[in-house]
């Protein structure tokens, strides 16, 4: 499910492109400008289009590059010119046959350009979106592309997404949702589905739960992304 600030932060993004391709870029300023400047929304209509993965879903995954035969490293050539040792890094076992491997590799550029983007606004949007998987296939991207956003990845890999998390999944500690929607509520349970604790929050301001050692299931709903806080950074 999109984020209130992140559906704006796509429409800046694309319009800053835009604006970058054609003559003259002042309506695509101006739109950059407005989103970069703008916070997350505290609070959502009473129809919102954004929500979060209703309880008991599994948390947003990456989206897969299929399972289509790849070209062979070798073939991984552009139209013109070449591509980088990390560049073709990124490209390995990444490309179908058949497709022109500066389209996938245009993807992953575009994945660093949002990362860079948002992290300007908020850094702690931009690990919520790598945990929400609002932004897709950072980890790849980031490691071979663009390498100094890696610390985002680190941290998001210690958060927790909307949806159900259980077993081996739950790493005790402090979490604390940035962001999180009007509709913001959360369990824990223990054991034989002991109850642990429970909250929601109706305000869109950013709210904080410990996660103990014994919680066996966490559920989030329209929270949007927790992130490590604290020592369990």
């Amino acid at each position: 499910m999109r984020h209130p600030f992140l559906a704006g932060a796509a429409v800046a993004l694309a319009a800053a492109v835009l604006a970058g391709c054609g003559s003259s870029g002042g309506s695509g300023d101006t739109g950059k400008e407005t989103a970069a400047g703008s916070k997350p929304s505290a609070a959502v209509s009473a129809t919102p289009s954004v929500a979060g993965p209703a309880a008991g879903t599994t948390a947003p995954q990456p989206q897969k590059t299929g399972t289509a035969p790849k070209a062979p490293a070798g073939e991984l050539t552009p139209a013109t010119g070449s591509f980088t040792k990390k560049q073709k890094e990124y490209l390995t076992d990444r490309v179908p046959k058949g497709m022109d491997p500066a389209a996938v590799l245009q993807t992953g550029q575009e994945t660093c350009d949002r990362l860079r983007y948002l992290v300007k606004a908020d850094r702690d949007i931009a690990v919520g979106s790598i945990v929400s998987g609002e932004v897709t296939d950072a980890k790849p991207a980031v490691a071979h592309l663009c390498p100094q956003h890696q610390d985002l990845v680190d941290e998001a890999a210690r958060g927790y997404a909307d949806g159900t998390h259980k077993g081996s999944a739950l790493r005790p500690g402090r979490y604390r949702a940035a962001s999180p929607t009007d509709a913001c509520s959360w369990q824990l349970t223990g054991a034989g589905g002991k109850a642990l604790g429970s909250g929601s929050s109706t305000t869109g301001k950013p709210v904080s739960l410990t996660v103990p050692e014994s919680a066996r299931t966490f559920t989030s709903t329209g929270c949007y992304a927790w992130l490590p806080q604290g020592d369990n950074r």
